[in-house]
């Protein structure tokens, strides 16, 4: 464990001299919920993960959120960790912080990890995310986490796992209301920013998401695919946004199979 100078709080684990994978979580969750991931990564890799600004164990965003600064958070850490470059892994908004820092900064990213991220919405569901984010304003993530809850797990799931909604629901609640709608925005105003991006991102690529993952389903994954050069897509059946947690198998063996399958050095 470890906490960078602007008050970042990272994990790393794996081998010292092995190629690293960042991996950068949601809106209102925190590192921890990448324990379903870690343990079925090739031990050939050192994982890095950490708290985005306003989530965990972190500093509070020190301006207006937006990607370009989790860009920077994320740039900082790999310095203050003196990493050249890492298989950049992010799930939902996490996946957008991925993408704006391979174009931002290609030269760093050996591979892209898309898991349950966002691409260009709809008019409708564009409003419905702007109404959650003005109920998160008024009332902080408790207007919004069961419905949260109902989107990102199977209805079957969630009533056999109180525990585990119990588990993400207590992290979403611990984020400040007075910071958690800000951040939240960045889910809609930094949308136009990764959408077909100039010049594109070349680099290896996997986007997964779920067939039932209704905010950032099929469509939208293999349009963020279709936009990087060496991407693919991969649709989970019968699973929503959560699959990370919910079937840790259906993600974790396509991402193995992915690392194992890149010509990394160290």
């Amino acid at each position: 464990m470890g906490i960078t100078p602007d008050g970042t709080h990272f994990k790393m684990t794996g081998p010292e001299d092995a190629p690293v994978v960042v991996m950068i979580h949601g809106l209102g969750l925190n590192q921890d919920c990448w324990q379903w991931t870690i343990p079925a990564l090739p031990d050939r890799f050192r994982v890095l993960t950490y708290d985005l600004f306003g989530h965990g164990q972190s500093a509070p965003p020190p301006e207006c959120p937006s990607l370009s600064m989790f860009s920077r958070q994320l740039e900082s850490l790999l310095d203050h960790c003196a990493i050249q470059n890492a298989v950049i892994a992010g799930f939902s908004l996490g996946g957008m912080i991925a993408r704006r820092f391979a174009q931002d900064v290609p030269q760093r990213v050996s591979a892209l990890v898309i898991l349950h991220s966002p691409h260009k919405r709809t008019d409708a569901a564009q409003k419905a995310i702007l109404k959650r984010v003005e109920q998160a304003r008024l009332d902080g993530p408790k207007a919004t986490v069961e419905a949260a809850l109902d989107r990102w797990f199977t209805d079957a799931f969630r009533q056999s796992n109180p525990r585990m909604m119990n588990t993400v629901r207590d992290w979403v609640m611990a984020n400040d209301k007075a910071i958690y709608h800000t951040i939240y925005r960045v889910l809609v105003d930094g949308i136009d920013e990764i959408v077909a991006p100039s010049p594109p991102i070349s680099c290896p690529a996997l986007v997964i998401t779920g067939d039932e993952d209704f905010g950032n389903g099929p469509e939208m994954a293999n349009a963020i695919a279709s936009e990087i050069a060496g991407g693919s897509a991969l649709i989970l059946p019968g699973l929503r946004h959560m699959a990370l947690a919910e079937d840790p198998d259906a993600v974790n063996k396509p991402l193995r199979s992915f690392l194992n399958n890149l010509d990394l050095k160290p």
